[in-house]
């Protein structure tokens, strides 16, 4: 793959080192300064200042997106247009609006469409996944899941509390994650409830979100995301009928990353417990990579793709308030 990075922060030098000897060509960024400073840093890479101009003449045939999210389903239009295979962060837009002319655009192009919830690659979610699947402990009944972080000096200041350029607060940033992990595990959800709430940060948006999802079997997911957690949390637990599967941090400030297995003996009383742990650095976003080029070889179906992204913001919008499901 000839491939095209698009916003050079802290995503976007974490996606260039996820790519495989040789396979990044160009970059941008609306400073250059930053645009140079990521280009610099691998052989043969030319940076440049407008996008437009880098999906036009870099002869790129893939573009990573890693912009601020009011860009997101901009680029991800304008690549799709050029017949570009497109690997774009969550949530790929601020509404689940500006996914329609995306999708209706996608249908006639030979492009692929991933979105990077690279949650669903950390090793404990793979683990976890292929458990469930095996039957061995019977039907999900439920999830709850949990994630927060402190923020930081300015927090309130930043993009992400400029509701213009986010789309949203807490919800759209970290819950997305929680609500994507959950449609992955329990599939649609019929009923949606919610509430937001900003306790602490100075922004005009939500600094907490809580969150209440039902499949139309019953299923439920409860979920929390907070920017007032102060010590880094991630934990997400999945209830089964005879065990329980409990993932604990996702490495780096929110710790080593473990799944533990609860199985319930015949007997009950304390269940037989089995631990993983994953203390290796974040390689979710080279597993998420190699996936999305292994789909785009093979023509199989890209995973989370534009109908995953669009649901998990319909969830969100309902929470806001600005959609009936």
């Amino acid at each position: 793959m000839d491939v095209g990075i698009i916003g050079c922060g802290l995503i976007g030098h974490k996606r260039a080192a996820s790519l495989p000897q040789g396979y990044l060509h160009a970059v941008a960024d609306i400073d250059i300064n930053r645009a140079k400073q990521l280009a610099c840093q691998y052989q043969g890479v030319k940076p440049y200042s407008e996008w437009k101009k880098m999906l036009k003449e870099s002869g790129i045939d893939t573009v990573i997106i890693s912009t601020t999210n009011n860009w997101l389903a901009p680029i991800t239009l304008e690549a799709v247009r050029s017949g570009i295979n497109v690997l774009v962060e969550k949530p790929a837009a601020r509404n689940y609006k500006e996914f329609d002319e995306i999708i209706q655009e996608s249908e006639n192009k030979p492009a692929k469409i991933m979105v990077g919830y690279n949650l669903r690659c950390h090793p404990s979610f793979i683990k976890a996944k292929k458990i469930i699947e095996s039957g061995d402990l019977g039907e999900i009944m439920y999830i709850r899941g949990r994630y927060g972080h402190g923020g930081r000096k300015g927090y309130e200041n930043e993009w992400r509390a400029n509701p213009e350029i986010s789309g949203g607060g807490e919800l759209l940033d970290q819950g997305v994650h929680l609500i994507d992990l959950s449609r992955w595990f329990l599939g649609d959800f019929t009923r949606v409830d919610g509430y937001i709430h900003t306790y602490f940060w100075n922004m005009p948006v939500e600094d907490n979100g809580f969150i209440y999802l039902e499949t139309e079997s019953g299923k439920t997911a409860w979920l929390h995301v907070s920017c007032t957690e102060w010590k880094n949390l991630f934990s997400y637990e999945i209830f089964c009928e005879t065990g329980k599967l409990q993932i604990d941090g996702i490495g780096g400030s929110y710790g080593t990353e473990r799944l533990t297995l609860y199985r319930m003996l015949p007997q009950m009383g304390p269940p037989e417990t089995t631990i993983w742990e994953y203390p290796f650095p974040d390689n979710s976003w080279r597993t998420q990579f190699e996936q999305f080029e292994e789909a785009v070889k093979s023509g199989v179906s890209l995973h989370p793709d534009l109908y995953d992204a669009r649901e998990n913001l319909k969830i969100v919008s309902r929470i806001y308030g600005e959609y009936e499901i």
